[in-house]
């Protein structure tokens, strides 16, 4: 009998037990994201509640999930330091900015997407980098230090030299990218350059005055994904189980993307009001040179280029020294 009752008593409480659901990690995940086809599986995971969705096939119960959109990568590091957010979504140059300023507690999670960046410009005269002059200005998303500004002095410097690599520094502008179409467009505005990336280039093309200087597909020589979703890796190592979720949702929303492009292309624009018909997105997203991976692609070339300008202390071994272990199998670069 005593046996019995304790038999039944351990069935009781494993039972209990599965019947209970598992401990939420965390309440709440907030995130940030900017403007542009790059975030698009960010835009995918908001409208159709993909990390909620696979919190709860984790058994987390019920998390809140937030979103604030931003048109800066350093306010987004910026929110993500001061604790207001706990993953951003933002070029490979501000998860290395993070990442050295904290000593590594900033990680990338993962890549986002990836497009290649045009600089383009309403300057007749400018052909090319050596023509632009001091009575130029090149709207970048935050000066120095953004994936643009950081594409212009790695092609300054192989054109000038190393003496040249800031040469353009002094007539960038910071300026969003939804911003910088308006000055670029309006010919008003002392801003007649825009480094740019889609759609925002491809409305600017529309204009027959606007065309590319240069295109940082060429620069890298292949993909380069200039939107990675990064958070501190305390919250990752902590949360293990929701950021696992996060994941998922980010590789769902690529996978929408991949076998479906229009519903993706669809659901993106009713969400972001930007003004294209969906076909006309989807011809910007099979363009060569766009990824919409998890694999994070050209990160240690920005790397090597932040350390070798003074801007990095810290010199990463490899790519996987700034992301979170989760990645680690993929084929980064």
């Amino acid at each position: 009998m005593p046996f019995l009752r304790r038999a039944v008593g351990a069935l009781a409480v494993a039972l209990g037990l599965a019947a209970s659901p598992a401990k939420a990690e965390t309440s709440e995940v907030r995130f940030t994201r900017q403007p542009g086809l790059i975030y698009m599986p960010m835009v995918l995971a908001e409208q159709q509640r993909l990390v909620e969705k696979h919190v709860a096939s984790a058994g987390l119960g019920d998390v809140k999930v937030s979103w604030v959109t931003l048109t800066s990568g350093g306010a987004s590091v910026d929110a993500l330091i001061s604790g207001n957010v706990d993953f951003v979504t933002s070029g490979a140059t501000n998860l290395l900015l993070a990442w050295d300023r904290t000593r590594g507690e900033v990680k990338g999670l993962a890549a986002s997407a990836g497009a290649p960046m045009m600089l383009v410009t309403r300057n007749p005269a400018v052909k090319g980098l050596a023509d632009f002059s001091a009575k130029d200005r090149i709207a970048v998303p935050t000066v120095k230090v953004s994936a643009q500004a950081v594409m212009l002095q790695i092609a300054a410097e192989r054109q000038f030299g190393e003496a040249g690599r800031n040469k353009l520094d002094a007539i960038t502008v910071q300026l969003g990218h939804p911003d910088a179409v308006g000055a670029l467009l309006g010919g008003t505005s002392e801003v007649n350059s825009h480094f740019s990336l889609p759609p925002y280039q491809q409305i600017e093309l529309k204009d027959p005055k606007i065309h590319v200087v240069l295109n940082s597909y060429d620069v890298v020589g292949g993909p380069l994904s200039n939107a990675i979703v990064f958070g501190r890796g305390k919250f990752m190592e902590q949360n293990p189980k929701t950021t696992a979720a996060v994941l998922a949702a980010i590789d769902e929303a690529n996978a929408l993307i991949r076998d479906d492009p229009k519903r993706a292309a669809e659901i993106y624009l009713a969400a972001t009001k930007e003004k294209f018909e969906p076909d006309e997105l989807v011809g910007m997203m099979k363009q060569p040179g766009v990824v919409f991976s998890t694999t994070p692609y050209g990160t240690m070339l920005q790397a090597d280029h932040l350390v070798k300008a003074g801007v990095l202390k810290n010199r990463p071994k490899e790519w996987k020294d700034f992301f979170y272990k989760a990645v680690h199998g993929q084929p980064g670069t």
